[in-house]
């Protein structure tokens, strides 16, 4: 998110991904539920990703730039007579790593563990999360993560012959290659020209176990498109490692809407807590709302519900609502009247998005 001014907290550069490139602003780590069958998202933990800690430092080094000699030699005498205690090797790499900013969403994830539903066990994340670290702190977790890999990974087929009676058992059969399909499993034709691969494989990076579903576009002659899926779960079928990936661009329009209608990026702030708080605010505001359309439709309430929600269209039903209410008020009308007339439906959904 763009942010003006040079002091505001976590301040720094990050990659924009709707601009494919870096940029400096600010950074949100948001993690969502995902109703699967009801195309939903609902967003419950957000947190700030904190600058960088060389710049940090960068930051000290300025504010204290008004050192002397004096100062400088008083301290090297008084480090001169401290006792020497050597340090485990163990101790002195813990001392000298630096977080990193995957270590900050990883975090994140942990200290929202608590909070997830209790019949949760898929986590799906953009490609970006496909690194080792990562996946394994996810499965520290009980969780599975589903994501998408690069079409030149590097992977291996599990060697599934008869082994030698004596030495070493081999265990992989070769590297995958995606222009052969041949050694993949056709699960289903997604649509005509577009095809749905599966198999169990060994990822050379994340170490591990993993099942592929790759996704093959011949739709467009003499060109072929792929995309590839995957999950540690082995014993996931392919067809729902496509779905549960494709949920997860819900989260997509979570941030739209935020940005759109509930004033996400509109805070006049710096201080870390009072960003937290406004974050947090957007975001809760954007689930109160999906909440209450969730509610019109479950209740047997005479007010329309939206079949397929819509943050624009919700606004435009409860500012119709208030302007009806108003002109009932100002006009001294019988409310009972004009709510049970016909039309009246049709003046509350007034210049909502036709589904």
């Amino acid at each position: 998110m763009r942010k003006s001014g040079k002091a505001t907290y976590g301040l720094d550069w990050f990659y924009n991904g709707s601009e494919n490139r870096t940029q400096k602003g600010l950074e949100i780590s948001v993690i969502a539920i995902i109703d699967v069958d009801a195309h939903q998202g609902y967003s419950l933990s957000v947190q700030q990703t904190p600058a960088t800690l060389a710049k940090r430092k960068a930051k000290v080094q300025n504010q204290h730039q008004w050192i002397t000699w004096a100062m400088i030699e008083q301290t090297q005498q008084m480090l001169e007579q401290l006792p020497i205690k050597p340090m485990a090797e163990a101790e002195v790499n813990n001392a000298t790593a630096e977080p990193t900013r995957m270590d900050y969403y990883l975090k994140h994830l942990q200290d929202s563990y608590a909070y997830l539903p209790a019949g949760l066990k898929y986590w799906a994340v953009d490609g970006f999360y496909s690194k080792k670290k990562f996946v394994d702190g996810v499965v520290g977790l009980n969780l599975q993560v589903i994501s998408k890999l690069r079409t030149d990974a590097d992977m291996r087929y599990l060697y599934t012959g008869v082994q030698k009676p004596r030495g070493a058992k081999r265990k992989y059969d070769g590297k995958v290659d995606l222009r052969d399909l041949s050694r993949l499993s056709h699960v289903t034709q997604l649509e005509p020209g577009l095809d749905l691969y599966t198999s169990i494989v060994w990822h050379v990076s994340l170490k591990r176990q993993i099942r592929i579903a790759a996704v093959v576009d011949t739709r467009k002659p003499g060109k072929t498109g792929y995309a590839l899926l995957f999950s540690t779960d082995v014993d996931l079928d392919a067809e729902h490692i496509l779905d549960y990936y494709k949920a997860r661009f819900q989260i997509e329009f979570i941030f739209r809407d935020a940005k759109q209608f509930t004033g996400l990026c509109d805070a006049q702030t710096r201080q870390s807590q009072t960003l937290d708080f406004h974050f947090n605010a957007s975001l809760s505001a954007l689930n109160l709302a999906k909440y209450e359309d969730q509610l019109r439709s479950s209740q047997d309430n005479p007010r329309p519900a939206l079949s397929t929600f819509s943050m624009a269209s919700y606004k435009r039903v409860a500012f119709n609502d208030h302007l009806l209410e108003r002109f009932i008020s100002m006009l001294d009308l019988n409310p009972t009247l004009i709510k049970s007339h016909p039309n009246y439906e049709t003046l509350r959904s007034y210049g909502i998005i036709a589904f």
